[in-house]
């Protein structure tokens, strides 16, 4: 008996324990954490164990662009494996694809800008004015104000529109929405689709930068949303030239249609790319504070205008020529804007505003260049990240495009690289440098090769070369670029011993003489 109240004594303690440790843990959700953390400590630790691999190191994924040699039929091959980096924009969930960048943006501090460009610049962000409405006055903005033109029926291939391409289904729905409004003058409208205020500003961002012919849209509009974030109501802006845009149109047309009369009759796509690019540059000059300078039609029209004028005319007459040619914003000493052209064996930068030399006429310091290149002046912004990477190589100079082909990238499927017919005499290996004793004459040779130099130079930007013996040796070298097998070849192991976690590479294959081939390699190891 004494043993049952005993026990019954020792039971109520108990309970009145376990209370007041509940009632602890109530006010003391540290506690909780610390009991949680002991009692699963073990499933903590295996999952961070799943997390590593097998050598248990943390895996990083290496983003691979190798010189393309993509015709324009393309597209823009988008989704490519790459890095999550702090430097590209954040897709707000719900509108844009599930897209990576192959663009490896350079840092900020290390941009130079030459003297004789610096503050040719003027590029003007997208602007969103917002004003947040009570849901009463919401409501009634949504039974009493329509959707204006849907755009519904609509069509933007990817080619010529890359930003549209950019966006899932809902945000192309509202791309189209607005681009049709835009172009019939209908200033305020619902959106057609539910979309918070930071979604619409990705989503007008995308129709700008795809459609300079709307000289009239100016980059700045108006929202009204919930209390929620929902947007009810977007008000469009336009410039002086939409109070009579006919006239305006009129204008821009025979401005536009003079500069592409004389680029039209020329027979590669180059030369009119090259053409449309000195005439711009005779048309426009630079002015800060040239009216409605965000426009084509301040270039084209007015003739005064900033970067992102010189950008926007180029970018129409291009197309209007059917050449992919797109509205690339970002940074260079200030905002700026320059663009991207894709020509048969990739694509390359141009920045017509710094070329307009004004005393010399026209240069080309910075007409088709590939990503390397611009990597200490230029880098890309907001959208601009996932247009495609600039890695063209036979346009890269003036004049006459380079006689050795371009070698195609790793993302791209080609055929076996060729070199074409050379009309002055080959260059040797001395002229380089580099003595008998320094040619390879296998692949593992080669792979030896990039590896010691790689562990060598380390981490940053540089260029690194080899030469190779015959015509077989490179056409294996090519093949190993195109199938990727030379990461498990060096690349994987060079860039642990460096602990480089992402690698951007250019790759030129040229002839010389006595059956022999100069690789350069134009290496970013971050």
């Amino acid at each position: 008996m004494k043993f049952l109240k005993g026990l019954g004594i020792l039971f109520l303690i108990l309970f009145a324990l376990l209370c007041g440790f509940v009632i602890l843990c109530a006010f003391r959700p540290d506690i909780t954490d610390s009991v949680a953390a002991f009692l699963y400590s073990d499933e903590n630790e295996s999952e961070d164990l799943d997390r590593l691999g097998a050598d248990g190191q943390t895996e990083f994924r290496t983003v691979y662009s190798i010189e393309s040699g993509a015709g324009n039929e393309q597209g823009m091959d988008k989704i490519l494996d790459s890095k999550e980096s702090s430097d590209l924009p954040k897709q707000e969930e719900g509108l844009a694809q599930n897209i990576e960048s192959d663009y490896i943006p350079p840092e900020e501090s290390e941009l130079s800008v030459p003297e004789k460009v610096a503050g040719k610049n003027g590029y003007q962000e997208v602007q969103d004015e917002r004003e947040q409405v009570e849901d009463e006055v919401a409501d009634l903005l949504q039974t009493q104000l329509g959707v204006g033109n849907t755009g519904d029926g609509l069509i933007f291939d990817a080619v010529s529109y890359p930003y549209y391409e950019m966006l899932d289904e809902k945000g192309k729905h509202l791309y189209r929405q607005i681009y049709a409004n835009a172009n019939d003058l209908i200033q305020m409208f619902a959106p057609v689709e539910n979309v918070s205020a930071g979604q619409l500003r990705t989503v007008f961002q995308a129709v700008y930068n795809d459609h300079p012919e709307l000289f009239w849209l100016d980059t700045a509009y108006f929202c009204k949303y919930k209390r929620d974030g929902q947007c009810v109501e977007i008000d469009l802006r336009f410039n002086r030239t939409a109070l009579d845009l006919e006239e305006s149109k009129a204008a821009f047309n025979e401005n536009a249609g003079e500069l592409l009369s004389g680029a039209g009759g020329l027979p590669s796509d180059y030369e009119k790319e090259k053409y449309i690019h000195d005439a711009l540059i005779d048309r426009a000059s630079y002015d800060m504070g040239a009216e409605m300078n965000q426009s084509a039609y301040s270039a084209l029209v007015n003739g005064q205008t900033v970067c992102a004028g010189y950008a926007r005319a180029y970018q129409y007459l291009l197309q209007q020529l059917g050449i992919p040619c797109y509205y690339c914003t970002g940074y260079a000493g200030e905002n700026h804007a320059w663009n991207i052209v894709g020509l048969e064996d990739g694509y390359y930068n141009v920045d017509t505003t710094w070329d307009d030399t004004e005393m010399e006429g026209a240069s080309y310091d910075y007409f088709n260049k590939n990503d390397q290149d611009y990597a200490g002046t230029h880098v890309r912004k907001e959208l601009s990240v996932y247009l495609p990477p600039c890695n063209g190589q036979i346009y890269r100079e003036p004049g006459q495009p380079q006689e050795t082909q371009p070698q195609s990238g790793a993302d791209q499927g080609q055929g076996v690289a060729e070199t074409a017919p050379q009309q002055e005499a080959l260059k040797d290996i001395a002229d380089f440098g580099i003595s008998q004793e320094e040619v390879l004459h296998s692949l593992s040779d080669y792979y030896g090769n990039c590896y010691e130099q790689i562990v060598e130079n380390g981490l940053g930007n540089y260029e690194f070369y080899n030469v190779v013996e015959g015509a077989q040796l490179a056409q294996e070298l090519y093949a190993a670029y195109q199938k990727e097998t030379y990461r498990q070849g060096y690349m994987d192991d060079a860039m642990n011993a460096i602990s480089a976690s992402i690698c951007g590479m250019n790759l030129k294959i040229e002839e010389l003489a006595q059956d022999r081939y100069l690789i350069t390699h134009g290496v970013r190891l971050k």
